[in-house]
């Protein structure tokens, strides 16, 4: 007790103000300034009645569910079945699937996304995530499009590149800079790059030309260990020291048909990648006959290891038999021929072969027969390359979809049905490749957030008019498009905004 009584009186004021601080801020929170009421959940998305198609263990799995039931919430697919094992959510938004049938997402594994209309097209077409890889023929990639499929990035690693993703940046400018030809980094400058790169987003590492065996096996294995897929297009490298490596994919089918060249022709590469020494090594792999015990046993080789083959056959679609002219496809008219590397002519669907200057001085006439042999050149190589591609399919190693786009002929979203026909035309059941394009990315990459139609998968989903698994063209018949669990205007996706 305070024997002050001055003292007591300004103390027990103190506690009296004190108390009248705590009633008023206990009375502003619970009247002047009242909580919000909780958000209500979104409301499901629920897709109901349509036949879910299998692309499961590499397409060879059949087990479709007709009559489904789909359940979407916030983006994901929450629950999968037949009626009577799927409740519909009170409330939800209902869309009728009846007669139809429902696929993944399309994976284009290897492509340019330069510009809104190529994210537009690629959605038309059902294709909801892009592996995106900038370069001088496809351009640099357009992230800020918008919609936009998914893009998942490809960096190229251990060589100076002008256009890697991290070249623009002031700590990358001078060790990215390519000069004369491209060159390879340091291992220490790699082991950076992998690291800068990575902290991007970037989900795939591209080995390419340059780079040799031991930096080769050195970088799969570190990027392995940092979760980084890894593509190769091989030259310095023996292909057979990258695959049996671990490298993940194998791009382009002109590219990974070196691993049939002899030794003398393989250790001049080392030194000669992009010179002399690699022309003959690519004619020598063009020419080989399919029926070279080499092929047969370099296709035996890769269907015995982990690598996946991406041939990017529609790089050559062009120039093989049957194909049609792709600018009278929809989605081509939102596509700039001004801004495509090598575009086929709109008129024909053909490839254009510059001549020569002196060859304007000719006849008509003989220009128009200068053109032919040179697209008669063009078809005789892709033939001999699809050939040699037989064998290697023979064989049966690993396929995943890949369209190349935009570069030699080829059109984002629609070149990627191109591939799917083509890896139809080269044996692959209609199931198959669409597993190709969906599920087997999952399988070959751990990216599990994709290409399936089933619980705690990403909600990209194409609802097609007819069974894509007895015909292949019925892929390209969508009548609705999920991305990220919502519903888009396929017919606005036509049409850019100013």
């Amino acid at each position: 007790m305070c024997d002050n009584p001055q003292q007591t009186f300004f103390a027990m004021r103190l506690d009296r103000i004190l108390l009248g601080l705590a009633s008023g801020c206990a009375l502003i929170s619970t009247c002047a300034c009242p909580q919000a009421p909780p958000a209500s959940p979104p409301v499901p998305l629920v897709l109901v009645g349509g036949t879910i198609i299998d692309v499961t263990d590499w397409g060879h799995s059949a087990r479709d569910i007709p009559d489904a039931i789909v359940v979407i919430r916030e983006g994901r697919i929450t629950d999968v079945g037949e009626p009577g094992q799927v409740a519909i959510p009170k409330g939800a938004r209902l869309i009728d699937c009846t007669g139809k049938f429902l696929i993944p997402g399309l994976v284009d594994g290897f492509a340019g996304m330069n510009s809104q209309a190529q994210a537009q097209a690629n959605l038309y077409m059902g294709v909801t995530t892009v592996v995106a890889r900038a370069d001088y023929e496809r351009g640099f990639i357009d992230t800020s499009a918008h919609p936009s499929p998914h893009i998942y990035l490809i960096d190229s690693i251990g060589v100076t590149d002008n256009w890697s993703l991290l070249a623009r940046r002031p700590d990358w400018i001078s060790q990215l800079r390519e000069g004369a030809h491209p060159v390879e980094l340091s291992p220490e400058d790699t082991a950076r790059q992998m690291t800068d790169t990575a902290r991007l987003g970037t989900r795939v590492l591209l080995l390419t030309a340059h780079l040799t065996a031991a930096n080769s096996q050195w970088i799969i294995a570190r990027a392995h260990d940092m979760g980084l897929i890894t593509y190769a297009a091989f030259v310095a490298t023996p292909y057979r020291v990258g695959v049996e490596a671990g490298v993940d994919a194998l791009v382009h089918m002109d590219h990974y048909i070196l691993g049939v060249i002899p030794d003398e022709l393989q250790g001049p590469l080392v030194d000669d990648p992009d010179g002399p020494s690699a022309t003959t090594a690519y004619d020598y792999s063009e020419r080989i006959p399919p029926t070279d015990i080499h092929v047969r046993e370099y296709a035996r080789f890769l269907a015995a290891h982990h690598a996946a083959l991406m041939p990017t056959f529609s790089l050559y679609y062009a120039e093989l038999p049957g194909h049609r002219n792709l600018w009278r496809e929809p989605a081509a008219s939102l596509l700039d021929r001004g801004r495509m590397f090598d575009p086929t002519d709109p008129a024909t669907g053909e490839m254009v072969y510059p001549l020569p200057s002196w060859a304007r001085h000719l006849p008509a006439m003989g220009q128009r027969w200068m053109e032919e042999d040179e697209q008669k050149k063009a078809g005789l190589t892709a033939l001999r390359l699809w050939r040699i591609n037989e064998t290697i399919f023979s064989a049966y190693p690993h396929y995943l979809a890949a369209s190349g786009a935009d570069a030699m002929g080829t059109m984002p979203g629609i070149s990627l049905h191109t591939e799917l026909e083509l890896l139809v035309r080269l044996g692959l059941t209609p199931r198959e490749a669409l597993a190709a394009a969906t599920n087997n990315y999952a399988l070959q990459f751990g990216w599990n957030e994709l290409g399936l139609i089933a619980p705690g998968r990403r909600a990209d989903i194409l609802v097609v008019d007819a069974d894509p698994a007895a015909n292949i063209w019925n892929a390209r018949r969508i009548s609705s498009i999920i991305l990220d669990g919502e519903p888009l205007d396929r017919d606005a996706l036509l049409h850019l905004k100013k």
